[in-house]
């Protein structure tokens, strides 16, 4: 049974939660149904150097909510915290499995875009993705750039100079958050209502379907995606993942991403007390 959730801290004092977190603190504490603990923010991100915050006496199995990690930290994260008596939900291969899209790919490959991947910093062959793709967008092995000026899809007019230009563009706005190798990915044309697009979140916790929720600020009037597909995956092998659903132009749905659990936002107007409540449920 899960009964302990972790949170980082403030970057500024260990005794508070991360402010970003703060909702989601206060809705655990209002359940009244876990323990929390805290774990410096500042020395884990910035100095590998993990500190928690009442860490249990006992040994807990635990749900860590908060901002991603590469695999190889996440890893090295759940070793330290089994010797604060505290052991996450969720094992290292399990998050890499569903943090690297490409790891989880063959299993989603029927409902998903196409995709091919590329070492970081090689040299991608447009005229080779040109034959593979009448449109194509980029990502690393996790997130694309989106909310930048960089282009949200390329064609059959984009030149090699262009594209190698635009790469630079790429590696530079990713940085250090930059993971794993390039994915090419088809580009879905998404069906909009009004300028919002069709997207859902679902929870999968303990192979149930926890919670289904929109997730790009759409209206309550939009179709949610068909109960069929969203349990066509809920046997992956983690036991906390997210799946995002989204409705294509011609009304068919297609997994755009997926994400460990751990570190998947909560939607915008979910309900932040039910949600821990149905965590809780889940997992008893």
């Amino acid at each position: 049974m899960v009964d302990l959730i972790l949170f980082p801290s403030s970057f500024f004092r260990i005794t508070k939660v991360d402010e970003d977190l703060q909702q989601e603190y206060d809705a655990v504490m209002a359940t009244g149904l876990f323990d929390v603990a805290l774990f410096g923010y500042d020395k884990w991100f910035n100095e590998g150097k993990l500190t928690v915050k009442n860490a249990p006496d006992e040994e807990h199995l635990a749900v860590y909510r908060g901002w991603m990690m590469k695999p190889e930290q996440y890893k090295q994260f759940y070793v330290l915290l089994l010797d604060q008596n505290i052991r996450l939900v969720t094992e290292p291969e399990q998050y890499r499995m569903m943090h690297i899209f490409p790891n989880v790919y063959e299993k989603v490959k029927d409902d998903t875009a196409k995709m091919e991947i590329y070492p970081l910093h090689s040299q991608i062959d447009v005229a080779q993705l040109k034959k593979s793709f009448e449109r194509f967008m980029v990502k690393d092995y996790v997130k694309s750039v989106k909310g930048t000026d960089f282009p949200r899809y390329f064609d059959e007019t984009v030149t090699q100079e262009d594209f190698d230009r635009w790469m630079e563009v790429f590696y530079k706005y990713r940085g250090e958050l930059l993971t794993g190798g390039i994915c090419m990915k088809e580009f879905l044309d998404l069906k909009r209502y009004g300028d919002k697009t069709n997207e859902y979140r679902v929870f999968y916790i303990n192979h149930e379907i926890a919670t289904i929720c929109r997730n790009s600020g759409q209206g309550n009037y939009t179709p949610e995606p068909p109960r069929e597909l969203i349990g066509k995956y809920a046997g992956l092998d983690s036991p906390y993942y997210t799946i995002d659903y989204a409705e294509l132009e011609d009304g068919t749905w297609r997994i755009v991403e997926t994400g460990d659990g751990q570190v998947s936002g909560l939607s915008e107007g979910q309900n932040y007390e039910h949600y821990f409540r149905a965590l809780h449920q889940c997992f008893k």
